[in-house]
């Protein structure tokens, strides 16, 4: 039986390891990024690699340390590093005894073919395509809900009444939604799940602020890598939007575009008139309609030396300044410490808080 593994990106680690063990593969879950893993990704990788890559070598590092033979990834489009983290990766751990398979999947809706040859690599159980049908859709089915629930947290999280509730919470339901395996099973999970986050005790006269979070999606999704920035903010009375979630980049690599990304790409042709690679576009484009939806500011999040979110925070100062909306930015390396960041964090939000109750939007610096 195959041994596999993947790249942590926040929970979503529990479908793909429920989805990796139906076809038949013996799955090496990815550890929690820590300390321990940043040191080994800082070790094998590049000097001026950026964090997700580090994070990752890191990562594989401790995976392939427990036995496992074959990486599952996705890969990049555009003029971005990303696209090439899957051969990076495979010299990088040859060079220091892992000699594994990297399996590099690409967007179905542009590489259908390539996609169905890797899906098979993987089908170890030999299952019919009905089957790795079925597998996937439930799959599919799960990750909804782990996006659903933490979408949840980021609303109930500012007017909770006792502190780190919601977090106890969404920890425990975590493994009611795990542990589900039907069809049936994860949807009552799921909405079990999603009601009790709902009836963490709330101060539904709380004034609350609205803040988007946009940036490159690895260190969106993974809280490790951005050091916990929702929780952070929730717990200072902030309701967090995140421009991304998995389903959603799924939704807009695997058969079309939604409406909603589309919308992105338009409010950002202004500036950004086409794919700068990575997330740059996107990330002008959210902090635009943030802007238009009467939010109270925007946090990007961005590895340091990542092109696209350098580009992109380039122009947000013209997109604070004109759309009237403030614009935290944060690049982020093994030397980030979050005491730092939450020091300029609590600034930011003590400055909307106070233009807030004076009626009117934070100028931009």
């Amino acid at each position: 039986m195959p041994k596999v593994t993947f790249p942590r990106m926040g929970e979503s680690y529990r479908t793909f390891k429920m989805l990796m063990n139906d076809l038949g593969n013996e799955v090496i879950i990815p550890p929690r990024p820590n300390k321990k893993t940043l040191d080994h990704g800082v070790r094998h990788s590049p000097e001026f690699a950026c964090l997700p890559l580090k994070i990752l070598t890191g990562t594989y590092v401790e995976t392939c340390q427990m036995g496992a033979e074959i990486i599952v990834t996705s890969g990049g489009s555009g003029p971005c590093r990303a696209g090439l983290y899957g051969q990076l990766h495979q010299k990088i751990l040859k060079s220091i005894g892992f000699p594994v398979d990297i399996i590099v999947f690409e967007a179905p809706k542009s590489h259908p073919i390539d996609f169905i040859r890797k899906v098979n690599r993987l089908n170890a159980a030999r299952l019919s395509y009905r089957g790795v049908w079925d597998c996937i859709k439930r799959g599919w089915e799960k990750l909804k809900y782990l996006d659903d629930a933490e979408k949840a947290t980021h609303v109930v999280r500012p007017r909770e009444i006792n502190r780190g509730e919601t977090t106890r919470v969404y920890r425990e339901v975590l493994e009611w939604i795990d542990s589900a395996y039907t069809l049936k099973e994860i949807k009552e999970a799921g909405k079990a799940a999603l009601e009790a986050i709902h009836q963490v005790p709330q101060d539904s006269s709380r004034q609350i602020l609205k803040v988007g979070l946009v940036g490159e999606i690895y260190v969106l999704l993974e809280p490790a890598s951005n050091l916990e920035m929702e929780e952070t903010l929730g717990n200072l009375g902030v309701e967090v939007h995140r421009s991304m979630f998995l389903t959603g980049w799924t939704r807009d690599n695997t058969v079309k575009e939604t409406s909603e990304h589309l919308s992105v790409k338009d409010a950002a042709r202004p500036y950004i008139p086409l794919c700068i690679g990575g997330h740059g576009q996107e990330t002008v484009g959210h902090t635009i309609i943030y802007s238009k939806e009467g939010y109270d500011g925007v946090v990007q999040m961005a590895p340091f030396t990542c092109i696209p979110e350098i580009v992109a925070r380039t122009i947000l100062t013209s997109v604070s300044r004109e759309h009237n909306i403030p614009v935290l930015t944060f690049f982020l390396d093994e030397q980030t410490g979050k005491a730092g960041m939450s020091t300029r964090v609590e600034a930011f939000v003590d400055l909307m808080r106070r233009k807030k109750e004076s009626g009117e939007r934070p100028v931009a610096n």
